[in-house]
């Protein structure tokens, strides 16, 4: 029985040591020189907005390249954020840039660049090509699954706005650890 006893607690001891051994952990990568505040928070119940106008051309004539469509279609409650953001320029001495991290949103982004620039890295990229916008550009982050990394590459503050649509009570950010695909 103490031979058994023995055996079994050597065992256990070495299928310990091995899982301490072979665990990986997946750190969600931290922003840094960044500052979100959320300007304004409300909620809305399931709707559905289709909007189009037809705008006029050169030739006069209406055709569907001169068409513009929006729709919005929710099912359930909505929570709609009005978010500021800003970005510390680039720091002189250590070179650190400042960042969102890496990190999703359960639901899209519309964004305007107030100040500065920022440059937005996807990270289904494999390429890891940076998408700079710089003061008066908008974007849009899909939010969703994919992750992305907003930085201040450059030597000014950089600031945005961004207008967001998620699901009620969700968490607003998601954070992600590094996909791999860039070099920072």
């Amino acid at each position: 029985m103490r031979r058994k006893l023995t055996w079994f607690v050597l065992l256990s001891a070495a299928v310990v040591v091995t899982g301490v051994f072979h665990a990986e952990r997946v750190w969600a990568t931290a922003a840094n020189g960044f500052a979100a505040t959320t300007l304004a928070k409300g909620t809305l119940g399931k709707f559905e907005v289709f909007n189009h106008s037809i705008l006029p051309n050169s030739t006069g004539e209406d055709d569907d390249a001169n068409v513009w469509l929006s729709l919005q279609k929710t099912k359930g409650s909505s929570d709609l954020y009005v978010q500021s953001n800003v970005w510390q320029p680039v720091n002189p001495t250590t070179k650190v840039v400042a960042s969102t991290g890496w990190h999703s949103h359960p639901g899209h982004s519309l964004i305007i660049v107030t100040a500065g620039a920022v440059t937005n890295y996807e990270g289904d990229d494999p390429e890891c090509k940076p998408h700079v916008y710089t003061q008066g550009m908008s974007f849009v982050d899909s939010g969703g699954s994919h992750a992305h990394i907003i930085r201040n590459e450059g030597n000014v503050i950089a600031s945005t706005i961004a207008v967001q649509l998620i699901p009620a009570n969700a968490v607003r950010r998601i954070d992600v650890a590094s996909p791999g695909n860039c070099p920072f």
